[in-house]
């Protein structure tokens, strides 16, 4: 797991500054409306819906904003059918790139990410082009002054624990198989030992290592592809350097 501690250090600023965006609110809707069409609006048997309302809750979202998204899903209300579309491709420095994407209108997310990326230094890539090199995981960051990483093994073995990365100065990075995601959030609530971030995550096999330039660039292109409305989250495979990361924290 080299790297992606660097590169969720990054990502954690990032989330910070996007929960002043108005975009953040309409990816979290999306993503409720969807869990709710595709496993019903009973978060207590649909668990992609129960870690969509968490996320959204941990984001300050009114209860009421939750349940117009479920009831929009359900088909209680009337809303927009959104699809899920997942691209691929290359970004600056032979960085792989997978985009997902919720949205009403395929051509126009095809065009919007075809132009950020041709803008970044990027380019699309056929379906299967760079996922080969990704594995779904569950994914959890919990603050180290809130346990120890011993006893944070130990709670977590029994509960579905993957691998544990503890590189990063604030956060250990829990990884979990998917099926465990939910257990190993009991657990930490059992122990009412504090977490952020419970969520699906893409991990790469292999990263990539980058200087600052070529890092600073991906950057760019990630943020230009965030920024987007239809995009829900991308993923990389890249590594910051320990130069590159001081450069880019200075």
């Amino acid at each position: 797991m080299s790297g992606h501690s660097k590169w969720a250090t990054i990502k954690r600023k990032k989330a910070a500054t996007d929960q002043k965006r108005g975009n953040l609110f309409t990816k979290l809707v999306k993503e409720i409306t969807i869990a709710a069409r595709m496993g019903g609006g009973d978060p207590s048997g649909n668990p992609r819906l129960r870690l969509a309302i968490d996320t959204a809750r941990a984001n300050s979202m009114p209860m009421e904003n939750i349940q117009r998204a479920i009831k929009k899903g359900t088909g209680e209300l009337d809303g927009a059918s959104y699809d899920e579309i997942t691209y691929e491709g290359y970004g600056p420095a032979g960085i792989a790139l997978i985009i997902e994407t919720a949205t009403d209108n395929r051509n126009r997310t095809v065009a919007d990410i075809r132009h950020i990326m041709s803008r970044n230094n990027g380019s699309l890539g056929e379906s299967g082009s760079v996922s080969w090199m990704f594995q779904r995981k569950g994914s959890i960051d919990v603050p180290k002054n809130a346990i120890g990483e011993e006893a944070l093994m130990e709670l977590l073995l029994d509960a579905g624990l993957d691998d544990l990365d503890a590189s990063d100065e604030t956060y250990y990075t829990v990884l979990t198989d998917l099926r465990d995601l939910e257990s190993a959030k009991k657990a930490l609530d059992d122990a009412s030992v504090a977490y952020e971030n419970a969520k699906i995550d893409l991990v790469p096999e292999n990263y990539i290592e980058l200087e600052a330039d070529d890092a600073e660039k991906v950057i760019r292109l990630i943020d230009a592809l965030e920024n987007n409305d239809d995009v829900q989250a991308v993923y990389s495979n890249m590594e910051i350097s320990e130069k590159a990361m001081n450069s880019l924290n200075g």
